[in-house]
């Protein structure tokens, strides 16, 4: 990352500069949102010109006819508001558990940030209330499943939508309450009734699709980095060998994800005493160990293919109609079909994946005795009465597995909706949303090898075939991890370790620990 989300405190919305490193700041941290006041301006003149359109008698979508395969059906003036509200009611069909907070939250503010280009017709009070809630803390309960990724995340934001019409559910202070409630404690007025054009304004769009998938985009890119690290000190407890990370290899490749991850390698390795000792051993090692620059380094290259498009679709206008006040345009096109997002989301889960599926055979090399060049079977020192890290293998196997299943595409497959209207979707919400249980599958993977790696080290300063000194940010990073969970001696209950091995994982401290003690590595992972 160029800088760090928790940095950020305040984030101005503008409807256009919004960046990645903003939106986690103010989704996931919490960081204040505010809005330009030239925003208001452009607002006011794009609801000017639907009155305009009302009052001329012009036959617009959305506006003066009803939605979908209903567009063909003209609504009298005095429903149109009744129509905008009613398709908030009608829509509000999604089902599951609720999103995270963080989640919504990001839902809130990319629909604000869209509105306030001012292309949409929808009043500035919608978004003022919007502002109020994130800044307040009320948060609307949001099912997780139900969107099809065109025509906008249709119910997920119909479900955002309910509590500025004091409907609905809402997270305040921690506890679920009906949404005119919340709103009613946090001291923010609700508004009866939406105005013509605002239904289709507050729902037509990509915001939760680009939500889950821009927080499990951050995720993976936290991900890639505590990977290159863990594997390094994974490189130590197995005596792998330095040649394979030579910078000439990779120049003559030219991957840039490839140069780099090689490059943190050779940073991560240098000073290693027990690497040092060990380099005509062998010629090569395994492609789980010699293939980590190529493995790492194209997951960084899809990385940055899928944060380019995320940042796009932070600022993008993706309502339907489109309103152009300079020339009083209305113009119905696509720009709600989630697929801009929907590959790259779908990209996204596969590169996760990867970093899971290198991660656990390393796990296998250090348990397994026949291919961890001299360590006891299983990290134990006495197998057969303990079995050691045994199943610690098998948890990252099934993790491993499941997400070979999840990251099967969701962008592929379509279903016609609206009387075949809307006859190609893009399932783009299901593939973030797949994507997203793909990280946490990732991040867990790692936890075991972080775990596995401080015994496998442990293990082989036991042996003491060659030396006892490891790099001084490995030592930094074992003693932390021993700080957390003692060395597994003889089998225990191994749950509380992996749990507290996890949330170290999930809490940025290892991040932060690289951000400070390796900055040079750091600076490498700002590919962003």
């Amino acid at each position: 990352m160029k800088y760090n989300p928790k940095d950020i405190s305040v984030v101005l919305l503008d409807g256009c500069s919004l960046v990645f490193e903003e939106f986690i700041a103010a989704a996931r941290y919490g960081a204040k949102v505010v809005i330009d006041p030239d925003a208001y301006e452009r607002m006011r003149q794009s609801r000017a010109l639907v009155d305009k359109i009302q009052s001329d008698g012009r036959i617009a979508y959305g506006i003066t006819t009803g939605f979908g395969d209903l567009q063909k059906v003209s609504i009298s003036p005095e429903m149109r508001d009744t129509l905008s509200t009613n398709l908030i009611l009608s829509h509000c069909t999604a089902t599951g558990e609720p999103y995270s907070e963080e989640i919504v939250r990001g839902m809130m503010i990319l629909r604000a940030n869209n509105l306030l280009v001012g292309l949409s017709g929808v009043r500035p009070l919608l978004v003022e209330i919007l502002m109020k809630m994130l800044n307040k803390g009320v948060t609307p309960v949001v099912p997780c499943k139900g969107s099809l990724g065109a025509s906008g995340d249709l119910a997920p934001l119909a479900h955002m939508t309910l509590p500025i019409l004091g409907l609905g559910e809402a997270m305040y202070n921690g506890e679920v309450l009906p949404g005119a409630e919340a709103m009613r404690r946090a001291s923010i007025k609700t508004v009866p009734t939406l105005l013509s054009k605002e239904g289709l304004g507050m729902t037509n769009g990509t915001c939760a699709m680009t939500s889950v998938g821009a927080i499990a985009c951050y995720d993976t890119i936290c991900a890639a980095e505590m990977a290159d690290v863990i594997s390094s000190m994974t490189i130590e407890g197995l005596t792998g060998i330095r040649s394979a990370f030579d910078e000439r290899i990779h120049k003559a490749r030219g991957h840039v994800g490839q140069i780099t991850v090689a490059k943190n390698m050779r940073l991560l390795l240098s000073g290693s005493e027990i690497l040092d000792n060990c380099q005509k051993d062998r010629v090569q090692d395994a492609y789980a160990i010699r293939c980590i620059p190529q493995v790492h380094g194209a997951v960084r290259d899809a990385l940055l293919y899928v944060t380019g498009k995320v940042n796009i679709e932070l600022n993008a206008v993706t309502d339907n109609p489109i309103i152009f006040p300079d020339d009083e345009a209305v113009i119905s096109g696509g720009n709600f079909h989630g697929e801009p997002m929907a590959l790259p989301f779908d990209l996204m889960g596969i590169a996760a994946s990867e970093l899971a599926n290198i991660s656990e055979r390393r796990i296998e090399r250090m348990v397994n005795h026949t291919l961890s060049n001299g360590l006891p079977p299983f990290l134990t020192n006495d197998a057969g009465i303990n079995s050691g890290y045994m199943i610690v293998q098998y948890a990252a196997a099934s993790m491993v597995s499941e997400n070979k299943v999840l990251a099967h595409p969701a962008s592929v497959d379509s279903i016609p909706s609206s009387a075949n209207q809307e006859d190609f979707v893009s399932m783009g919400t299901t593939a973030a949303r797949k994507a997203g249980d793909i990280v946490q599958n990732t991040l867990s993977v790692l936890a075991y090898e972080l775990m596995t790696a401080c015994q496998a080290i442990d293990m082989r300063k036991q042996l003491n075939s060659h030396g006892q000194g490891i790099t001084p940010f490995h030592k930094l990073i074992h003693d932390r991890i021993r700080e957390i969970i003692p060395f597994y001696d003889k089998d225990r209950e191994i749950w509380p370790d992996i749990r507290a091995i996890e949330s170290f994982i999930r809490s940025r401290e290892l991040l932060d620990m690289i951000t400070e003690k390796m900055p040079d590595v750091h600076n490498n992972n700002t590919w962003l």
